[in-house]
């Protein structure tokens, strides 16, 4: 039989066993450290900063160097509730702002600040209210691009030595009191209002303008086509005229052919039912003549001369 001592050496040393496996376990655990991407952490050795752990597996000492929450390096988006703000004309507008900032520096974030969130938000408040307090209403709600780069410019500064950096500021809203709003609502509506009338009054007076210009044009080349049109009658005419003429004088006419041209042209004078009086002319008296010669062979209004008798 195993006597009472012996089960108790046993027992120790098992005991021991497992006190060592498990003293051996928690070393590892607290000697090894895995970082994720994107994420530091600071180790401090004996309450003093001992250095910053890069993403990947890390070895510490362990029960001498111990390592403080890690630290976000992503760029990160804050959005801050809406803080009232005095303009210069002693209005109070409400303004939502959002910060997009990002640690640059895990010690100086940890050591230099005990919130940067907060101490960023705080920083923000102040800073809006003091550029914004030297803008009017109007400035303010339309220069929120020159807002917003002063914003940048003072937080990256401040926030420097806390081992952030201030990407970008922007102005969600800004809210006027209720009263304000419905003023500007009115002044807008009258605005558009004014607008739609000159608008409304540039397009009469334009389109009257073009009326009046086409209708000139139109008096223009309606005169051009008519002078142009006599023109071309005109020399349609000439050119008859000459024709007609070439072709008397080519074909020698004698007088009795002309007599008894101008006696055919005579009806169409009296052509036309304004004709009321029919004029004829003293040339009538000669074209007789030369009708009577050429018919008669005598003169006109004396009858032939009979022959003699036997």
């Amino acid at each position: 039989m195993i006597s009472t001592a012996a089960f108790l050496g046993q027992i120790f040393v098992t005991v021991l066993v497992v006190v060592v496996a498990i003293f051996v376990v928690v070393v590892l655990i607290r000697s090894i450290r895995i970082v994720p991407q994107a994420y530091a952490g600071v180790v401090e050795r004996l309450g003093r900063y001992r250095k910053t752990l890069q993403p990947g597996l890390n070895i510490l000492v362990p029960f001498i160097d111990r390592m403080r929450p890690l630290v976000d390096m992503r760029e990160q988006v804050v959005s801050f509730p809406p803080q009232p703000v005095i303009t210069e004309d002693n209005l109070v507008v409400s303004i939502d702002t959002v910060i997009y900032f990002q640690v640059t520096d895990a010690r100086a974030a940890t050591y230099e600040i005990a919130n940067y969130l907060a101490g960023v938000e705080q920083l923000t408040v102040t800073t809006l209210r003091n550029v914004v307090g030297g803008l009017n209403l109007e400035e303010a709600l339309t220069s929120r691009d020159n807002i917003n780069g002063q914003l940048r410019v003072v937080l990256d500064e401040a926030t420097g030595k806390w081992g952030l950096r201030v990407n970008r500021v922007e102005l969600k809203a800004i809210d006027p009191p209720v009263s304000i709003q419905d003023s500007m609502e009115k002044q807008m509506r009258a605005e558009r209002d004014r607008r739609a009338v000159i608008l409304t009054a540039e397009g009469t007076k334009q389109s009257q303008i073009l009326e009046a210009e086409g209708a000139r044009q139109s008096a223009i080349l309606k005169a051009e086509g008519e002078a142009q049109a006599q023109i071309l009658k005109a020399e349609a005419e000439a050119k008859a005229i000459l024709t007609v003429f070439e072709a008397i004088h080519q074909g020698d006419p004698d007088s009795k052919l002309l007599a008894y041209q101008y006696l055919q042209t005579l009806p169409k004078l009296a052509e036309g039912e304004a004709n009321k009086l029919w004029i004829v002319p003293s040339e009538l008296t000669e074209a007789l003549k030369g009708i009577s010669q050429g018919f008669f062979g005598g003169t006109a209004g004396s009858p032939p001369a009979r022959a003699p008798k036997a």
